[in-house]
């Protein structure tokens, strides 16, 4: 399903190549905690609780 609102392909790797960025920069002693800052910064902003369990559920999906 695909929302309304869901970016694009270019949008999909303007992202990923921000978060990747921002990765390096947190640095390897800071990942864990700024993707879970990240992560519930999204989920505020997200407004949906079930929908980002959802999402967390489709995330851990072929790791």
């Amino acid at each position: 399903m695909t929302a309304p609102n869901a970016l694009t392909i270019a949008g999909l790797e303007t992202v990923y190549d921000t978060l990747a960025t921002a990765i390096d920069q947190a640095g390897k002693d800071k990942t864990e905690l700024f993707l879970v800052k990240l992560a519930l910064l999204n989920a505020h902003a997200l407004g949906d609780a079930e929908l980002f369990q959802q999402q967390l559920k489709t995330a851990l999906l072929d790791l």
